[in-house]
């Protein structure tokens, strides 16, 4: 890119979420707004600045017609894309509040969801996933209209005759009235999102227009983002990360947002869409960096020693850019070492990536350090649902991996009892709908907000070093916080998921679900079947496994040590109820479910003491 240019959108010239798209399609209508892939013709395609508007305006004049009254809800259910735009604004600007879903999330909780917040219309993807959903939907009275996005080309399901359900096709008029400015509150209530709790019911945190505007900006004050920037959208924009910094954010600057066609596509999209941004979650890098790894170990000796001097002097480099190491000769390979090896992993990525953001839960050092050892420039970032929800984030000239960054400009942060992170920022909640014990919890008298998370500040940057619900107490009282052993043992390619237990216990224990392709070939090794769950007994087979928690807990303090594995084949997902649709281990679900075999194992006493 020859010349990079800025245009932001200040929140105050905003205003109202539906005052940003206003304001940017005034500002440069003609210019991409968004990209997708069109399956007919097998292109990408770009819709203006101004094509939005137009679009807008129609799914505006469809509400309106509805008849609701300013503040009811409405709910998306729909995949990343432009039509989940078009009905996000088009409700805003009709001063209705949004209530995103996520699309995998369970059809009873989808059922809560929508009875709890009173919704009036369901906007969602095709007439499976209205089959799918109707029966937990029966007695739902508050709901008016069921708005399927695709028809579907074979009959049309039995649930589709629901007088309240229309084909977005038929339901939009052929042609709208103008755009136009409205003057709203920027302190009107703009969406209630749901947080997938790792316990109990979800709760609806109540956002503002001026809420995430805020957010947004702020942002854009610390990280320069250009109208020639584009961004690869594939987390669900029913992530509150992905709808502040992946749709508000980029509207903000005038840049263009490509929405990928599924993780499956995922690599394929960043060759062809060459993205200059990406928002992302651990889970992203981790399973690259597992397949790395993976790679790495059938290759022979030399590729691997090329391959760990490439990270390294890529991580000296990063250092020196940084200004916390001084020059080394070695820096002069870097050329040709980022010609034989790096190159060939910013490639997959496009090859034009100059931001990675990474946020919605830790990522580990050693992730870190291998992606930006290679050149690809990932910035840690942290914050809540109940925060809009940035609270911090690296920038480009003071990044410091291991933490979550430095608050964004606006937020105060201090650490309060218990070593808990306290917020105030303008990206607040109002409160939890019809909840108003649990705001009270959570917000204090003074005005702070109680994260939950432990943390020390050194230097400006946050540093989570735990969450308070989840720190272990072991029965000699030593108190130990999971998350970074769990992290550590995920990063072997053979390990999928893991969880740490031993609450009250005399030692630890820990729950690993099995990566399938190495299943498969371990299986093999000893001899077992792999279709057979008995094979996880195997003692041979469970020292392997404990070799390789202690290697990946090497550098963890002594007491922090795993005696006892029990084994899992089968993956926790949110189908059957151990995730949350954030992908968070719902810990007490996973106890529950391995109560028995804790038990047991428990009562066999501590093995692999060393």
């Amino acid at each position: 890119m020859s010349q990079w240019n800025e245009d932001v959108v200040s929140a105050e010239a905003a205003g109202t979420l539906d005052g940003l798209l206003y304001q940017r399609i005034r500002r440069t209508p003609e210019t991409p707004a968004y990209r997708h892939y069109d399956a007919a013709s097998r292109q990408w395609r770009a819709t203006s600045w101004r094509e939005v508007g137009d679009a807008v305006a129609r799914w505006r004049d469809a509400l309106a017609a509805e008849d609701l009254q300013p503040g009811e809800r409405v709910a998306v259910h729909l995949r990343n894309s432009r039509e989940w735009v078009f009905f996000d604004q088009a409700a805003l600007a009709c001063g209705l509040v949004v209530v995103p879903l996520y699309t995998d999330d369970r059809p009873d909780n989808i059922a809560y969801i929508l009875k709890d917040a009173a919704v009036r219309v369901l906007l969602v993807q095709d007439a499976g996933n209205w089959k799918r959903l109707a029966p937990a939907l029966d007695r739902h009275d508050d709901l008016k209209r069921v708005l399927i996005l695709k028809r579907p080309e074979a009959a049309l399901p039995e649930s589709a005759n629901d007088e309240r359900v229309r084909f977005v096709a038929d339901w939009l008029p052929q042609q709208a009235g103008p755009l136009l400015a409205r003057k709203g509150d920027p302190q009107a209530l703009a969406s209630i999102v749901y947080t997938s709790g790792t316990t109990g019911r979800p709760k609806g945190v109540m956002l503002t227009h001026h809420n995430m505007l805020a957010i947004a900006h702020s942002a854009l004050t610390m990280i320069d983002c250009y109208q020639e920037d584009r961004f690869l959208s594939f987390l669900p924009l029913s992530h509150t990360l992905e709808r502040t910094a992946g749709y508000y954010l980029p509207m903000m600057a005038g840049a263009t947002v490509a929405y990928a066609r599924s993780i499956a596509q995922l690599a394929e999209d960043l060759q062809q869409v060459r993205p200059t941004v990406l928002i992302a979650v651990p889970r992203i890098f981790e399973r690259v960096y597992g397949r790395i790894q993976g790679q790495m170990v059938r290759k022979p000796a030399l590729a691997r020693a090329l391959f760990r001097y490439t990270t390294e002097v890529g991580w000296h480099r990063f250092e020196r850019e940084q200004r916390r190491a001084g020059w080394r000769p070695r820096l002069l390979a870097w050329p040709v070492l980022r010609r034989l090896v790096a190159g060939k992993v910013t490639e997959k990525l496009g090859g034009r990536l100059r931001l990675a953001v990474s946020g919605g839960a830790a990522l580990p050092l050693p992730v870190a350090r291998t992606f930006i050892g290679l050149g690809v420039p990932i910035l840690q970032g942290y914050g809540l649902t109940e925060t809009s929800p940035v609270i911090s984030v690296n920038v480009p000239d003071d990044n410091q991996p291991d933490s979550v960054g430095v608050p964004l400009n606006g937020i105060e942060v201090r650490v309060g009892e218990n070593d808990e992170l306290l917020v105030k920022t303008p990206g607040m909640m109002r409160g939890y709908w019809n909840n108003h014990a649990a705001t009270a919890e959570v917000i204090d008298s003074q005005g702070w907000l109680h994260t939950g998370d432990q943390a020390r500040i050194e230097n400006g940057h946050i540093y989570i070093t735990g969450r308070i619900k989840d720190i272990l107490v072991l029965s000699n009282g030593e108190k130990i916080p999971p998350m970074d052993m769990e992290m550590a043992i995920c990063l072997d390619p053979l390990i999928d998921q893991a969880l740490v237990i031993g609450e009250g216990r005399p030692y630890l224990a820990a729950i690993v679900v099995l990566n399938p392709d190495g299943w498969l070939g371990l299986a093999h090794h000893y001899g077992l079947d792999p279709y057979d769950d008995a094979s996880l007994s195997n003692e041979k087979l469970r020292s392997h496994l404990m070799k390789i928690i202690r290697e990946q807990l090497r550098d963890f303090p002594i007491y922090a040590k795993v005696r006892r594995v029990i084994l899992v084949r089968e993956p926790w997902t949110v189908d059957n109820g151990l995730l949350t649709p954030t992908l968070k281990i719902k810990r007490a679900q996973v106890l529950e479910q391995f109560d028995s075999e804790i038990e047991a194992l428990y009562a066999a006493g501590p093995v692999g003491r060393g």
